[in-house]
């Protein structure tokens, strides 16, 4: 849920760094985390033997309520405020099979393992090149593996407000045209959760879609 470091923004990775700490203490970002976490499990067949990654892992919010679907689980985000709280998660749960890393698909070189399964919550709108991280997923998947996007519909700036400089959610037939040109096949979308935010002084409802893309 962290943008890379190679871009700026209102919610540049110092803004992540501050709101670390208290980042699970939003009974909305819970409540937004679970059930993106019951689409993923609805919607992909999952299995025990499985290695993901989840990129823009954050504090590991999402991560952890899928970690027991895997056999090895990795935690990547660019944030080391979040990557503090992630690890520490880690540590207290003693799980030798997840790991939080700092990793930045756009700058950085790719990971040095391919994974059955990539998730993202909330983050694409963050990364300014679209396409290309997409490509970097696909190139980070196995072969049938699978790809889980979860992020906004597309909407009119309100849910960051001014200042905001990432894009404005996804509609999803591009979106899903640029998958298919990054070499995924079976795009396709469900509503994952619909969150309630204020804008101003009036409550606003923003749909959360789940893309789920595979390789083969």
């Amino acid at each position: 849920m962290t943008k890379p470091q190679t871009t700026g923004s209102a919610h540049d990775v110092h803004d992540f760094d501050a709101r670390a700490a208290t980042w699970d203490d939003d009974p909305t970002k819970v409540a937004r985390a679970r059930a993106i976490a019951d689409a993923i499990e609805r919607e992909v067949p999952l299995a025990a033997s499985m290695v993901a990654l989840e990129y823009g892992a954050g504090t590991g919010l999402l991560g952890f309520m899928l970690r027991h679907r895997f056999a090895d689980l990795t935690l990547a985000d660019v944030s080391d405020g979040m990557l503090e709280v992630a690890s520490k998660k880690v540590a207290a749960a003693g799980d030798p099979h997840v790991r939080a890393v700092k990793l930045d698909l756009m700058s950085g070189p790719p990971p040095d393992r391919h994974f059955d399964v990539i998730f993202s919550a909330m983050t694409l709108h963050h990364i300014p090149d679209t396409q290309g991280i997409l490509r970097r997923f696909r190139a980070a998947l196995k072969q049938p593996g699978f790809l889980c996007i979860a992020d906004l519909d597309a909407e009119d700036g309100s849910f960051h407000g001014a200042g905001f400089d990432g894009h404005l959610g996804f509609e999803r037939d591009p979106l899903a045209k640029m998958a298919g040109a990054a070499g995924f096949s079976n795009v396709r979308f469900v509503t994952a959760y619909e969150m309630s935010k204020a804008v101003g002084s009036e409550p606003r409802v923003f749909p959360i879609f789940l893309m789920i893309a595979g390789t083969g």
